[in-house]
Order: C-alpha cells, then sequence, then structure tokens
C-alpha cells in the first residue's frame, strides 16, 4: 500500500531498552533493580517545581484513531452487530469516551509518514478532531515534533527544522504548537488534553534533545527546554487544556522516577503522566501495577495508560485501580486494524470489543 507507514516500531527488546538507558543516564544511587520501586530518596524529593498541577475531570476510556482516515480511504466500512457505523461512534457505543490523535510536523515530505499523501498532518487532524467532537468525545492531541514516527529508537528532528537549534528551535516548538491549536481551537475542536512529544523516555527532536548520550544530564537541560516551549504555547492558546509527558515505560519504575524527577528538577509544567505498556518491552502486569502505583503515590500528576493493546482488561484494571484516585484510564493504540484489533480487516466488531462494554460498567466511564 504505497503511502500507508502502518508499522509500528519500537525497542528490540526490554535488554536493549533497558541497557540503552543505563547507558545514558548514569542512574543516582544505588538503585538496582528494573522492576523495583525506588526508594523516597530520588532528586524530586530536593527542589521540585512548584507549578499548578490541573486534574482529569472524570475516567478515561480512550482509543488512538489516527490510521481510520488511511482505512477508509482504502474503502474499509465499519459495522457492530450487521449495522454499518462510523467507527467513532461504534467506539461510543462500547463505552470509550476519548480519542487520540497523533500529528506530523509535515508527514507528506518524501521522508515523512504519508508520502505525498499526508495523512496525520494539519488538515486530516482538524478533521478528525471535528468528526471525535461531534460524536461528544473527548480528544488527545499527540504532537510528535517530527515528519514521522517519533519513539524511543527514534526522535527525527522535522526537516523544516534541520538548521534550528538553542532558543531558534525552541521558539520553533512553540510557534508550531501554537499554529496548530489555534487552527483547531478556530473550528472549535481545542483539545481537552495535549501530548508534548511522543513516547520522549529518550528524548524527543534528536540530537538536541536526546538524553541517551554520555552528557545526559546536560542533554536533559535542553530537553526541559523543548518541552517547555511547547508547554507554554499549550498554556497561551488553551490554559483550560492538560498537558502530558508521555514516556515508555510501563513496567519499569526504576526509569521512570529517574526520568520524571529529572524533568520536574527542571521545572517543567505538566498534568498527566502518560505511560505506554507493551509487555514484549515493558515488562509484566504486576510490574505495570507495581510502576503505576509507585508513580501515583510519588507526584502530584494523574496517571494514564496512553498506549496498550494486549491484556485489555488487566492492563484496565491496573490503571483504574490505582490509590489517590490517580488513576484515571487509558488509551488502546489503533484498535481498529492493529495487534489485537477489535475489529477483523473487513472493519466487522469482533468478540474483543465486547471487553469494552464490561470495563465501561465496572469502572463507571461516562
Amino acid at each position: 500500500m504505497s503511502g500507508f507507514h502502518f508499522a509500528r516500531f519500537a525497542p528490540s527488546s526490554l535488554a536493549t531498552q533497558a541497557s540503552i538507558w543505563f547507558t545514558g543516564i548514569c542512574l543516582l544511587g544505588s538503585l538496582s533493580a528494573v522492576g523495583q520501586s525506588v526508594k523516597a530518596t530520588s532528586v524530586s524529593a530536593s527542589a521540585p517545581g512548584k507549578t499548578v498541577v490541573r486534574k482529569i475531570d472524570g475516567k478515561i476510556l480512550g482509543a488512538d484513531i489516527s490510521f481510520l482516515p488511511q482505512l477508509e480511504d482504502r474503502g474499509i466500512k465499519f459495522q457492530d452487530k450487521g449495522v454499518q457505523k462510523d467507527a467513532i461512534e461504534i467506539l461510543k457505543d462500547h463505552g470509550f469516551n476519548y480519542v487520540r490523535l497523533r500529528i506530523f510536523n509535515n508527514p507528506a515530505a518524501d521522508s515523512g509518514y504519508s508520502p505525498k499523501r499526508g495523512f496525520c498532518d494539519l488538515e486530516h487532524t482538524k478533521q478528525m478532531a471535528a468528526r471525535a467532537k461531534k460524536a461528544g468525545m473527548k480528544l488527545l492531541l499527540d504532537f510528535h515534533y517530527s515528519d514521522t514516527w517519533a519513539d524511543p529508537q527514534k526522535q527525527f528532528k522535522p526537516s523544516a527544522w534541520a538548521n534550528l537549534s538553542g532558543a531558534q528551535l525552541n521558539q520553533a516548538i512553540h510557534d508550531y504548537t501554537r499554529d496548530v491549536l489555534l487552527a483547531l481551537k478556530a473550528q472549535g475542536t481545542t483539545p481537552d488534553m495535549v501530548q508534548v512529544g511522543n513516547e520522549i523516555n529518550h528524548g524527543m527532536i534528536w540530537p538536541d534533545g536526546d538524553v541517551q548520550q554520555a552528557d545526559s544530564l546536560v542533554k536533559f537541560d535542553a530537553l526541559a527546554d523543548l518541552l517547555k516551549a511547547g508547554v507554554s504555547a499549550v498554556h497561551e492558546v488553551a490554559p483550560k487544556t492538560l498537558v502530558m509527558l508521555h514516556i515508555a515505560l510501563g513496567g519499569q519504575n526504576l526509569h521512570s522516577v529517574t526520568w520524571l524527577d529529572r524533568i520536574r528538577a527542571r521545572n517543567v509544567p505538566f498534568d498527566v503522566i502518560g505511560e505506554s505498556y507493551y509487555p514484549k518491552w515493558h515488562g509484566t502486569i504486576p510490574e505495570l501495577r507495581n510502576n503505576l502505583t509507585d508513580l501515583a503515590k510519588r507526584y502530584p500528576q494523574d496517571v494514564v495508560v496512553v498506549e496498550y493493546s494486549e491484556r485489555k482488561a488487566e492492563v484496565n484494571d491496573a490503571a483504574f485501580s490505582l490509590p489517590n484516585n490517580k488513576g484515571k484510564g487509558t488509551f488502546i493504540w489503533e484498535p481498529l486494524n492493529t495487534w489485537e484489533a477489535i475489529f477483523d480487516k473487513q472493519g466487522k466488531s469482533n468478540e474483543r470489543i465486547l471487553v469494552y462494554d464490561e470495563i465501561s460498567k465496572k469502572y463507571k466511564i461516562k
């Protein structure tokens, strides 16, 4: 399928990711086990930034359905119980209340996510945001700050920013974020939540914000500046919109805490901790639960599993069962067509979608 990039890239193994992480950030103290909870003597205890942390209103049962326009372009029509409907409406019928959309800077570039077609650009995002809001769903917008996929293995700088660094790059991030949000706001689809970066535990917009290198502490300063530039644009355009920082460390407590402590020590304001959880790379369900529980106790931010696919009931049980009312929910990644999808290849809902009827009832999703 020319022009369609449906592959989902991630670290080749949990061990590889852990090795890269330890090489890059030289963890402090005597912390030793990847899945182990960290003692409350981390760097955040010294001088965390005093910023107002806003709370999520209600609970989230969300789905990233950014592939939907591409699937529809291929002629796929979605059905549930023999009735053809908009896929967004079908999700709503089964308890979903939030849509997540990714956006790339210039996906139509030759090296972009969707050469010549431009799926997941601003115009496609505006159309999808309008559909989601019309269906009564809330909206999470996921900035990749790249022309193509950004994840722990790659965070390619957008081609238009290739020669920018320092203050100029920070300004470009701010202005791009601002302009996207202004365009959405103008059509009445201001996001309810914004991700400043996607799976950024190894940094973003490499090489400027790459925190896996030997000078990782210096690079954390640069990463913090990049994040602050994006966050400031969100606050300017949409002061009620929540800000999420997203890391791919679902079952890796030591790594999660170290990263979050370093970001908080640099006074980056944000409201929500987002974690990815894929068992192949991020550990067991007990490790996920252990990590999320510790984060909920340790930090003022709400906690969301913002990407997952497998073990649907177990992931949601972990995400919704955190202390201090901090566990606010989940977003399944591309359930229309990817991995353990809840539709078949012809667009018909399958038995997996019924899991969400039970989840929405169990946790009283509205």
